[in-house]
């Protein structure tokens, strides 16, 4: 076969017509032959030998001839087919094959024959064309790398589509188009992205390091700059080669001269109309940006602009509900005597909004503070709100002197009143301090941890009541307290399910998992919370979490501090024996001293008191730390609301002289509300 641009033979044309089929051959390169099976000859006409560039002369009818002129690789699946037409009854068959010329040039060649068959179904001769297939091959090839080429840009805009469509934060877009994976993905060298802000271009993607330019993170969209240019025009701009950024944008040559960059697309982001961004992806290569790739790349821009404008919104939306949770959230924990605290809180990271956890620290009177975490159902603004209200109104109620079970209960209404099909779980503790009795409820919430002064950890067990909103409306208020004894240097650890919950791991895992990490934990409360966050930071899950941590401070190889308590039901005249036997016992065995008989004096009126003049029962309680101060607290409380007043008897009255009593022999007294009734208090220094 002649070399492509070879001249063709001269064919002379007769006057008769149609041509005659050799001409119609020998015009088009083509070429008859006719394989003799049986006597193994194989005739071929000129221009059929021209193709396999064998000199008429030269070629003796046989096959074997022809051998040097077919690779040995071409010849043997040319063979092999050829040996299979005939023997599966094929009738027909073709094939390309290469063909090595006298001065060693393959060309490409295609042979199509027919098979000529006897009566019982043996070939018997085969009789074809061969043609010169180089034009079309190359053709062929030419269309195969046309196509590969839009597979591959097609292939691009389609994985970056896809991996867009996960991407619900600015900062995720970012990683899409600009991380390690963006780039190999996009086949690019670098990836700046920008967003319009206020008549200017701020980039938010600086691309790779090394290639950030600090006067270029701010620019006009006046500046004489490829992404000022594509803002203001709202067209892409493409730069094909390193000689066009030096002709079009000098000023920013200096930057782009460093980095390996051959090309450019700068793309607007247009969203809704309008721009919203720019994005500049550089390659390596030189190049025209061929008009399919143009187009290509376009469309990319505008599926970018989609998922940025979606991103930002969600920016936007989540900005506003972290604003509304942080404002719900107290502003600071104050700071109570006798305990470290440290509270954190941590949206969520994958794949839902803020939601509805808080926590609160509540001083109370007399070294007592009341502690709660919750969690409002739901993850957007309105469940934030409903949390602000609920952490609140739980605050009030505690202030208000309620027990833990009627704070529960109270917090429950309010919730059901609000109309919400919303509900809430939280776990609440009403903690003293100076005596380490804490006493807890809870309402659908998971169990606190409890880290022990000699390290080990383990879940509380408190009994639970329903989650708030729900008790109330099927009317089932009752909350059990659970009462514990803090020691000195144990930590107590309430959290919201976020900080245990993880997508594949049981519930009770991950609890487990917590508590040992606790109790690895630093004795600092402060350090622990941070390694805590550190380890949600690590492996965010689906939801948001908080958590307060809360050490009793002191010795604790010290005794814990002396506390006895005791109820007396009305017309009870064994309880009331026994509750002054209780603290003639207790002061006395504290060593009260000579302070002993006036302590009993006050206790006994000040119960006396309660019992007559209210309706329900009574508790006292009576407490004194082993401190250096050694100041004893003596509590009655009782079902009444009615605030006693202190008043002078006149010269024959008997009543009035119970809290002039009190006065004189307390060294300070006080009434404070309690819940559904009030606690007359008293404190006696003893030396």
């Amino acid at each position: 076969m002649a070399d492509r641009g070879a001249k063709r033979p001269t064919v002379s044309v007769p006057d008769d017509w149609p041509a005659h089929p050799d001409l119609t051959l020998a015009l088009n390169r083509m070429g008859g032959f006719d394989w003799d099976l049986d006597r193994g000859l194989l005739h071929m006409d000129p221009p059929a030998l021209r193709l396999f560039d064998m000199p008429p002369q030269a070629y003796d009818n046989r096959p074997a001839t022809l051998a040097d002129r077919i690779p040995p690789g071409e010849a043997a699946r040319l063979d092999a087919l050829v040996s299979r037409a005939l023997k599966d009854g094929s009738d027909s068959y073709g094939a390309y094959y290469r063909v090595r010329h006298r001065d060693g040039s393959l060309h490409w060649t295609h042979s199509q024959a027919s098979i000529r068959r006897d009566d019982t179904g043996r070939p018997r001769r085969v009789i074809g064309v061969v043609r010169d297939a180089e034009e079309e091959y190359r053709h062929a090839t030419e269309r195969i790398a046309v196509d590969e080429e839009r597979r591959r840009h097609t292939d691009v805009v389609q994985r970056t589509t896809a991996a867009l469509a996960h991407a619900r934060t600015v900062q995720d877009v970012i990683a899409v188009l600009a991380g390690d994976q963006g780039l190999s993905r996009l086949r690019a060298e670098n990836v700046i992205l920008g967003l319009v802000e206020s008549g200017r271009i701020r980039l938010i993607s600086e691309g790779k390091a090394g290639s950030f330019v600090p006067e270029l993170g701010l620019t006009r969209i006046g500046d004489e700059f490829p992404m000022s240019e594509v803002v203001r025009t709202l067209t892409p701009r493409f730069v094909g080669s390193r000689a066009e950024f030096i002709a079009c944008y000098p000023r920013i040559w200096p930057a782009i001269e460093p980095l390996d960059v051959g090309s450019a697309a700068y793309l607007p982001l247009i969203a809704q109309g309008r721009p919203i961004g720019v994005i500049g992806i550089f390659f390596k290569r030189e190049s025209d940006f061929g008009e399919q790739e143009r187009a290509l790349l376009v469309a990319l821009g505008t599926s970018i602009a989609q998922s940025l404008a979606r991103a930002m919104l969600h920016d936007q939306e989540h900005d506003l509900a972290a604003g509304l949770q942080q404002a719900m959230l107290p502003r600071r924990i104050p700071g109570v005597p006798g305990a470290q605290i440290a509270v954190r809180y941590r949206s969520a990271r994958l794949g839902r909004d803020i939601g509805g956890d808080w926590y609160d620290v509540i001083p109370l009177p007399h070294g007592r503070v009341a502690a709660v975490v919750g969690d409002v159902q739901g993850h957007d603004t309105q469940a934030a709100a409903l949390m602000g209200q609920l952490r609140i109104v739980l605050r009030a109620y505690a202030a208000e002197g309620h027990a833990p079970a009627t704070v529960m209960a109270r917090a429950s209404a309010f919730l059901k009143e609000l109309d919400t099909d919303r509900f809430a779980t939280c776990v609440y503790v009403d903690a003293d301090l100076s005596t380490g009795s804490a006493r807890f409820v809870r309402a659908g919430h998971i169990d606190p941890l409890l880290r022990h002064a000699e390290g080990l950890c383990r879940p509380l067990p408190v009994a639970g009541g329903l989650p708030l909103g729900i008790s109330a409306e099927f009317t089932r208020l009752d909350y059990p307290v659970t009462t514990v004894q803090l020691a000195p240097g144990d930590t107590l650890l309430l959290c919201t399910d976020g900080l245990v919950e993880t997508p594949g791991i049981d519930l009770d895992d991950g609890i487990r998992e917590l508590a040992t990490e606790v109790r690895r934990g630093p004795q600092d409360v402060q350090r622990l919370a941070d390694r805590l966050c550190d380890l949600y930071d690590r492996d965010p899950g689906e939801d948001d979490m908080a958590f307060l941590l809360l050490r009793r401070l002191g010795d604790p190889h010290q005794d814990i501090a002396g506390r006895v308590r005791r109820e007396i039901a009305p017309a009870d005249p064994e309880g009331l024996s026994a509750a002054r036997h209780m603290i003639r016992s207790a002061v006395r065995a504290w060593g009260a001293g000579d302070r002993a008989e006036e302590i009993e004096l006050v206790a006994d009126e000040l119960i006396t008191n309660a019992l007559l003049h209210t309706d329900g029962s009574a508790a006292v309680t009576v407490e004194m730390p082993h401190s250096a101060e050694r100041r004893l607290r003596l509590e009655v409380e009782d079902e009444s609301s009615n605030l006693p007043r202190r008043r002078e008897p006149g010269e024959a009255g008997v009543s009035g002289r119970g809290l002039l009593l009190v006065d004189r022999l307390a060294d300070v007294w006080g009434v404070e509300p309690r819940g559904g009734g009030k606690c007359v208090w008293c404190e006696f220094n003893c030396p």
